[in-house]
């Protein structure tokens, strides 16, 4: 809705050296600008709201300081004119705040903005935690290049995998990786006698030092498949020193039976002692679960559509038994056969598959 804003008061700011625009308009550095409302106070839901704008100069512009608000112009070229404030609707429940800067020459005017905390996170995250970064695969046909990374390697590069990991597409031009219908897929298929598929990372070079990360995830059929949504370390050097967080992990020859692990020195399933955890879920394979984790320094616990999976604390045995106080990515990918995958064996007729993504989110505490 337009909200008319009908105060109308006078406040003449100087602009300042490091100001976001050192200058707007050739006029001189004493302009005077009117706005007709000092602050804008915005509902969960958000919506737009007009103001009405009137300099000493000859010209005038505005800018926001946060992603949630826009601010659109209208006659700004002239002294009298109109700016609107759009806000988008809040998901979290914390309240916000950000400030509109109206510039003219070296003037500047501040408006302030508040919106309300929504009633209810519209996102399934524990108390105090707010969202950080998310993908809804709601856009384009493609991985988001800024977000997402490929991973390139050849069969049998880790576990004896018999998958060749290429980026978007295979040799012949069939997608391993696409955005369709909201959905992120990932698509494992034989093509001329060699099996290809995607493993894509999050924010690889960044990562996340804890926090709630979740994933809505429908698993592929077939013996053979091996799909995971895990974690490694942005500063990795070796394995398992380092650690490895594994949210969800499924392989298609023990049908619907999901797992849970966690690597490092202390415990690792090279000598039997890994952290790990094993759920029968009906109808992995047929519809989307959620997969999460809750990661602090002091615990990770993961979760299925909500059920406590796995839980270990930090027991303060240092680094060989608790590697996890470090930035992690996020990793989704589709491996076929392997030391796991091929455990029961694999059947080709399987192919091609799919391990489909609904979204992923992370939240971290303010």
């Amino acid at each position: 809705m337009i909200h008319t804003l009908l105060i109308s008061l006078a406040v003449a700011l100087t602009g300042c050296e490091g100001d976001k625009y050192t200058m707007y308009g050739p006029e001189a550095p004493n302009a005077t600008i009117t706005a007709s409302q000092e602050s804008v106070n915005a509902p969960a839901d958000g919506g737009s709201y007009s103001l009405s704008v009137t300099t000493t100069g000859t010209e005038w512009g505005a800018y926001a300081d946060a992603d949630f608000v826009s601010v659109d112009t209208k006659n700004s070229d002239t002294k009298t004119g109109t700016l609107n404030v759009t806000l988008t609707a809040n998901p979290d429940t914390v309240a916000r705040t950000a400030n509109v800067v109206i510039m003219s020459g070296s003037a500047r005017k501040t408006i302030a903005v508040s919106q309300a905390a929504a009633a209810k996170s519209k996102y399934n995250a524990p108390d105090g935690y707010s969202i950080v970064w998310q993908d809804e695969f709601d856009k384009g046909s493609t991985l988001n290049a800024d977000d997402w990374t490929h991973e390139v390697q050849n069969a049998g590069w880790v576990n004896n995998e018999l998958q060749n990991y290429v980026n978007h597409t295979t040799p012949e031009g069939a997608n391993v990786t696409e955005i369709k219908d909201g959905k992120l897929l990932i698509h494992c298929l034989k093509e001329n006698g060699k099996i290809y598929s995607g493993r894509v990372y999050a924010k690889v070079k960044e990562g996340w030092t804890y926090g709630y990360i979740e994933a809505s995830i429908k698993l592929p059929k077939g013996k053979g498949t091996w799909p995971a949504f895990w974690m490694m370390p942005v500063n990795f050097k070796s394995w398992p020193a380092d650690g490895e967080i594994d949210i969800m992990e499924e392989v298609g020859g023990h049908p619907n039976y999901v797992s849970s692990s966690l690597h490092a020195n202390a415990h690792v399933h090279s000598n039997n002692t890994q952290v790990t955890h094993e759920m029968y879920l009906e109808g992995a394979e047929d519809d989307f679960h959620t997969y999460a984790i809750e990661w602090t320094a002091k615990n990770i616990t993961t979760y299925v559509d909500g059920k406590v999976q796995l839980s270990y604390d930090n027991r303060g045995l240092g680094r060989d038994d608790w590697p996890y106080d470090d930035p992690f990515y996020v990793i989704l990918n589709l491996a076929w056969g392997g030391t796991w995958g091929g455990t029961y064996g694999i059947d080709e007729s399987a192919l091609p598959c799919t391990m489909e993504v609904d979204y992923v989110r992370v939240f971290q505490k303010k």
